[in-house]
């Protein structure tokens, strides 16, 4: 499974799914973000025991959400959002992560950083937010989060090493080969304990009311777009009892 700017490959375990779109410094599309998702899905549904997140291009990891093709589902395909693994996923970041972007890889369960890397969440002086960065206040230092949201100031890879939101911080050049070095071991751990090990921890550190908004949105959309939906309102219309399937 791969589109044209979201890839999919998978080898010895491990899955590996790589945004490129370098002529736009990889900006995510409402496409681009469902292609995602769906790669996810085949990570969940496939033999491989964790994922990596990289990018085709090391100057920018991606310049966040594409403006010109504004993706308003694009908490659907961000892990823990409209997302749900038990697998662990690594993110491997290099240069600039700006945005959605950023919020993507943060949302990983492990980030590896190349020196050169910055993390940047420049909404609030664009102008225009939608709130998922908040989530990030369980992923690291509530004010190191807080400055990055409200000032709008990148955030040097050394900086989010040493506070702790990222795992890993490498020379540049290298954050892909760690990340595997990172998912080889990860691999050749029991699985079963991994994942519940994985998701008791973010059980305990618990959801954000952001992240809370995505899942009954979810739960709601799902009812909403069901077939039984369809059905119940054809009957009505039609003065008919509704039949309900279950679908």
């Amino acid at each position: 499974m791969s589109s044209a700017h979201i890839q999919y490959e998978e080898q010895n375990g491990i899955a590996e799914i790589t945004i490129c779109r370098p002529a736009k410094r990889n900006a995510m599309t409402a496409e681009m973000f469902a292609e995602l998702r769906r790669c996810w899905q085949r990570f969940a549904e496939s033999e491989a025991r964790v994922a990596i997140l990289k990018a085709c291009d090391d100057k920018v990891f991606s310049a966040g959400a594409d403006l010109t093709d504004p993706p308003e589902q694009f908490w659907q395909g961000v892990p823990e959002f409209g997302f749900h693994c038990d697998k662990p996923i690594i993110a491997a970041i290099s240069g600039k992560a700006i945005g959605a972007g950023m919020v993507l890889a943060m949302m990983c369960d492990f980030v590896v950083l190349s020196e050169d890397a910055e993390l940047i969440y420049p909404e609030a002086r664009i102008g225009v937010a939608k709130g998922a960065v908040t989530a990030l206040l369980k992923r690291g230092p509530m004010r190191v989060a807080m400055e990055m949201m409200l000032l709008g100031d990148p955030l040097p890879a050394q900086r989010a090493y040493e506070c702790g939101m990222a795992n890993r911080l490498v020379p540049a050049g290298e954050h892909v080969a760690e990340a595997r070095r990172m998912a080889e071991q990860l691999a050749a751990n029991a699985p079963l304990v991994v994942e519940m090990l994985k998701r008791l921890s973010l059980e305990t550190v618990g959801t954000t009311p952001i992240q809370s908004l995505f899942d009954v949105t979810n739960r709601v959309d799902k009812v909403m777009n069901s077939q039984d939906a369809a059905d119940a309102l054809d009957a009505f219309r039609n003065k008919q009892k509704p039949v309900f399937n279950g679908r």
